[in-house]
């Protein structure tokens, strides 16, 4: 499975942002995928993941109510809509893929190369 981010950028506290994930090779419906972010000098935090039906959801305590985790099977495509963005948000973003809805990093098994958010005034 490739995986491809997009939809990263900059942002004002308070805005939001929408990243999509694009997956590409084997059947990615079969999947759970997961959001993951990194600030610069903090280790990889779990954000959100989402089963291969859609049907549930999992959230950091950090994020819950502002974040948003969905996907489309049919474009093979999972999404994180990011409002009420906070400069703490800020962080390199990564869409990943695995075998069940975990919140750690080494349960996944394909990793996308990242999209930089910044929360900034």
């Amino acid at each position: 499975v490739q995986l491809v981010e997009s939809g990263g950028g900059m942002v004002q506290p308070g805005g939001s942002l929408r990243l999509s994930c694009a997956a590409s090779g084997r059947t990615f419906s079969s999947y759970f995928m997961g959001w993951f972010r990194q600030a610069p000098g903090k280790e990889r935090e779990f954000v959100a993941a989402i089963s291969w039906s859609g049907r549930s959801t999992r959230y950091a305590n950090s994020v819950k109510g502002r974040f948003t985790i969905s996907r489309d099977n049919a474009k093979n495509t999972v999404y994180l809509q990011m409002n009420s963005l906070k400069p703490e948000d800020t962080a390199v973003y990564y869409c990943t893929a695995g075998p069940g809805i975990t919140t750690q990093d080494s349960d996944y098994d394909y990793w996308g190369q990242g999209t930089q958010v910044t929360v900034s005034s």
